[in-house]
């Protein structure tokens, strides 16, 4: 073996060990302001979870997700992909625990649904390849351990919460990758009289979040991509699985612009994910994330693309381990 191909091969073995031994169990917590609420209003925080594609012998993630309620939110969204096998259920409730004792909404997603499977990776690379699901999961005891502490289950559903004084009107849908999604059971102009209005998807389709700024919702809250997973440093991320362009592929963007009934526009959130399926368990560039959103009051005059505030924003972030 040549100097050359031996650097080449060592290089990649060590890159190989740090996405799957290291960067996939870094643990982070990231935060965001978003101007999303009526001006001078109280600030409103948002943990935001997916992904967590969980199995029953994660326990450093299963811990780490429990101490996340010392963050005291004021609400927690699941945005779905909370199981990554049959016996994932205790574990993932375990996790959540601590949280469910606070206002919650979530909506399921494939992974929720279905086992996963191995993959050709290559696949990632064509929009439309066939997808051959896994054996069902017990996605059933899921829902009925979360929406039996009171979570609203938002799979193609709308519901309403108040939170520290604010009424929050929200609509989800199902799994729109997997084009389970049912919009037309949650259509319609948003809630004018609420505080503010947030829509839920697993999967971030433009063709659905259009629809949500359509009926002016303030703020959408996605997952599903886990932030392209491995990313090219000075690229990005080399694969989205699903609609949304590579550049907002994950975090903090704004979707749509102000308008008289989305006087905040309508800001999308894409968490980067807490996991990876079992058969492609790394990370690179891009560690597992949850997103902590604080929402406060928007300018009487909401900024337009140019201004402050109206572009990407990578966010504050804490590393756990």
């Amino acid at each position: 073996m040549t100097t050359a191909l031996a650097s080449v091969v060592a290089s990649g073995t060590a890159g190989i060990a740090y996405a799957s031994l290291y960067e996939r169990n870094r643990w982070t917590l990231r935060r965001f302001d978003v101007p999303v609420l009526a001006p001078g209003s109280a600030p409103l925080r948002i943990l935001h979870l997916s992904d967590l594609h969980m199995t029953a012998a994660q326990r450093s993630k299963q811990e780490w997700v429990a101490g996340l309620a010392a963050l005291q939110p004021d609400l927690v969204v699941d945005t779905g992909d909370n199981l990554a096998g049959h016996d994932a259920v205790p574990g993932t409730l375990r996790a959540l625990e601590p949280l469910l004792d606070l206002p919650g909404a979530f909506v399921l997603a494939s992974n929720d649904y279905y086992a996963p499977r191995p993959k050709n990776p290559l696949k990632y690379f064509k929009r439309d390849h066939k997808r051959v699901h896994g054996d069902p999961l017990p996605w059933r005891d899921l829902r009925a351990g979360l929406t039996g502490r009171g979570w609203l289950d938002l799979t193609n559903r709308s519901g309403e919460l108040v939170v520290r004084g604010q009424r929050i009107s929200f609509a989800g849908v199902d799994d729109s990758h997997l084009r389970r999604d049912r919009y037309d059971l949650v259509a319609g102009r948003a809630d004018a009289g609420a505080d503010l209005r947030i829509g839920l998807a697993h999967s971030p389709e433009p063709r659905v979040l259009d629809r949500f700024a359509e009926d002016g919702y303030d703020l959408l809250l996605c997952g599903h991509t886990h932030g392209g997973q491995l990313r090219v440093p000075f690229y990005g991320a080399l694969v989205t699985n699903c609609g949304i362009d590579r550049d907002r592929v994950r975090w903090l963007h704004r979707w749509a612009e102000p308008a008289p009934h989305r006087p905040a526009g309508t800001w999308l959130h894409i968490s980067a994910g807490l996991g990876t399926s079992p058969y492609a368990p790394a990370r690179f560039a891009c560690p597992p994330e949850a997103t902590l959103l604080t929402l406060t009051g928007r300018a009487p005059a909401p900024p337009t693309a140019g201004e402050p505030g109206a572009d990407p924003a990578e966010g504050r972030l804490e590393t756990g381990s």
